[in-house]
C-alpha cells in the first residue's frame, strides 16, 4: 500500500491547531501536512523497514547518549517547518541548545522548527521522488544535513544546505560530519 496523498482547496486553509486536533483524533493513522497544503496518510512500514529504522535509531541513539549532543527522535515526531509543513522524517536530531530553546509547551506538541539532522529510508511503500521532494522540503526550511537511503538499490543521497545532492553508491559507512560529530553509520544492516 501507498502513501494517500488528498490536495485541500486552496480555499480551505488548514492551521496547525486544526492538524494537530486531526493527527490526535486519527492516532491510528500517520499523517502529515506539506507546505503546499498536500495532506499526506502514510501506511505503516513492514517488518524489514521497521527493523532497518531501528537499526539506524540504534546507532544515533547510543552516539546521542555519549555525548549528549543534542536530541534524537524516532519516526512518530512531527515537526511544524518554517514554512508550514509538519513533517515526521524516519529519523531526527536536533542540537541541545535548540532543544532547550523551546518552552515546555513547544516540547509537547510537534516541534515548531526543523531538525538539524533527518534521515528518509525509502521503504516498499514510498515513492522515491515525493521521498526527494520531502528531502528538498527540510532543506528549505533549516536542516543543516540529510540521508535519503534506498536500501533496495544501495543508494544513499546526502543533502547539505546550499549544495548538489551527493549521491553514493553501496557505501558501507556514512559520517555525522561536522553537525554529528564522530558519528559513523553503518550500513551493513540496512543493505543486508
Amino acid at each position: 500500500m501507498n502513501a494517500l496523498t488528498l490536495q485541500l482547496p486552496s480555499a480551505f486553509q488548514m492551521t496547525n491547531e486544526q492538524f494537530a486536533q486531526l493527527a490526535a483524533v486519527n492516532k491510528n493513522l500517520r499523517l502529515e501536512l506539506t507546505s503546499t497544503e498536500e495532506l499526506i496518510i502514510m501506511p505503516p512500514t513492514g517488518g524489514e523497514t521497521g527493523n532497518r529504522n531501528f537499526e539506524i535509531y540504534i546507532d544515533l541513539g547510543l552516539w546521542n547518549r555519549q555525548t549528549r549532543l543534542g536530541k534524537a527522535f524516532d519516526s512518530s515526531t512531527g515537526f511544524r517547518l518554517p514554512q508550514g509543513g509538519t513533517r515526521s522524517p524516519d529519523v531526527a536530531w536536533l542540537r541541545m541548545e535548540r532543544w532547550e530553546a523551546l518552552s515546555e509547551e513547544q516540547r509537547k506538541g510537534f516541534l515548531p522548527l526543523c531538525p538539524d539532522f533527518a534521515v528518509e529510508l525509502v521503504s516498499e511503500t514510498d515513492n522515491l521522488e515525493d521521498t526527494q521532494k520531502k528531502m528538498r522540503e527540510y532543506l528549505e526550511n533549516g536542516l543543516r544535513l540529510g540521508w535519503l537511503i534506498n536500501p533496495k538499490t544501495r543508494q544513499v543521497e546526502i543533502y547539505r544546505p546550499n549544495q548538489a545532492v551527493e549521491v553514493l553508491e553501496s557505501p558501507t559507512t556514512l559520517s555525522g560530519e561536522d553537525v554529528l560529530p564522530g558519528f559513523v553509520l553503518n550500513l551493513q544492516p540496512i543493505f543486508a
